[in-house]
C-alpha cells in the first residue's frame, strides 16, 4: 500500500518536468490525480500514463494565472474523485533576463501572476475544500531563487520570495485546522527551462559552477521530497522552506 493511500492530489503544471514526475508518484503510491496544465496534449499525455500503470487520473486544462481556472481545478477534483487532500503548485515560467531598469513590464506582471498570484488563487480555493475534508496539505514550488537574488531575474525572484512567505501564512492561519503547507526550493534542475542552456555552453557552466556538487540537479532528486511532505510521514512539517540544491545556498 502506497503512502498517499485513498488520497486526491491536485497537481499544476503536470504536463512535463516536475509536475509530471510528481503526478506520476503520487498515483504509484495511491493518490487519485487532478492533472492540469494549459498544454492540453502534454497534460492528457500524463493523465494517460498514469491510467496505463493502473492508477487514477483526470486532466483538465487549465491557465492558473486566472482565478476561475484554479477554482475549476478543485471543483473537477472533488466531481471526479469526491475530496481534495493534496496540491501540489508547481507552474511556472522563467521569464525575460534583464536588469530592473530594463525588465519589460509585461513581462513582469506574466511571471508574477503565473509564479506567484497563481498560488494565492490556488490555496484560496483549495483550502476551503480540505477544511471540509477535516484538512489536507499544500506544497509549493518556489525555488533558492525564494531566498536569494539572481541578477537579471528580477520578476522570478520576487515570486519565489512571495511564494515562500505565502507557504508561511497558510501555516500559521491554518495550522490548527490540521492545514499544512511547505515550500521547496530546487536549485536549478534539468527541465525544459533549462534545456535550452546546453546550446550554450558558457551558461551552462555558469550554471553548473554556481553549485559545489559541480552539477545541476535531476526531477527525481527532488519529487521525493515534495512526496515526503505530501505524507503523514511530515506530519509535523509546516510553513517550511526546503532547499534541494546541491550546496547552492552554502556558499
Amino acid at each position: 500500500m502506497g503512502i498517499l493511500e485513498g488520497k486526491v492530489a491536485l497537481v499544476t503544471g503536470a504536463g512535463s518536468g516536475f509536475g509530471r514526475a510528481m503526478s506520476l508518484l503520487y498515483a504509484q503510491e495511491g493518490a487519485k490525480v487532478l492533472v492540469t496544465d494549459i498544454a492540453a496534449e502534454s497534460g492528457e499525455e500524463t493523465a494517460d500514463m498514469i491510467e496505463k500503470k493502473g492508477g487514477k487520473a483526470v486532466f483538465i486544462k487549465s491557465d492558473v494565472s486566472k482565478p476561475e481556472d484554479c477554482e475549476k481545478a478543485v471543483k473537477e477534483a472533488v466531481k471526479a474523485f469526491g475530496q481534495l487532500n493534496v496540491a501540489f503548485n508547481n507552474a511556472g515560467i522563467g521569464g525575460a533576463n534583464a536588469p530592473i531598469g530594463e525588465y519589460p513590464i509585461e513581462d513582469w506582471d506574466k511571471v508574477i501572476k503565473i509564479n506567484l498570484s497563481s498560488v494565492f488563487y490556488g490555496m484560496h480555493y483549495q483550502i476551503p475544500q480540505m477544511l471540509e475534508n477535516g484538512g489536507g496539505v499544500i506544497v509549493n514550488m518556489s525555488s533558492i531563487l525564494g531566498q536569494v537574488g539572481f541578477a537579471g531575474s528580477c520578476a522570478y525572484v520576487a515570486a519565489k520570495h512571495g511564494v515562500v512567505g505565502l507557504t508561511k501564512n497558510v501555516a500559521l492561519e491554518y495550522g490548527s485546522r490540521n492545514i499544512r503547507a511547505n515550500a521547496v526550493g530546487p536549485g536549478f534542475v534539468e527541465t525544459h527551462l533549462t534545456d535550452k542552456l546546453t546550446h550554450d555552453r558558457e551558461k551552462y557552466d555558469f550554471l553548473v559552477a554556481k553549485h559545489p556538487m559541480c552539477r545541476l540537479g535531476k526531477v527525481d532528486e527532488i519529487v521525493d521530497l515534495v512526496l515526503w511532505l505530501s505524507s503523514d510521514r511530515a506530519s509535523f512539517c509546516n510553513g517550511g522552506y526546503y532547499p534541494v540544491d546541491g550546496g547552492y545556498l552554502a556558499k
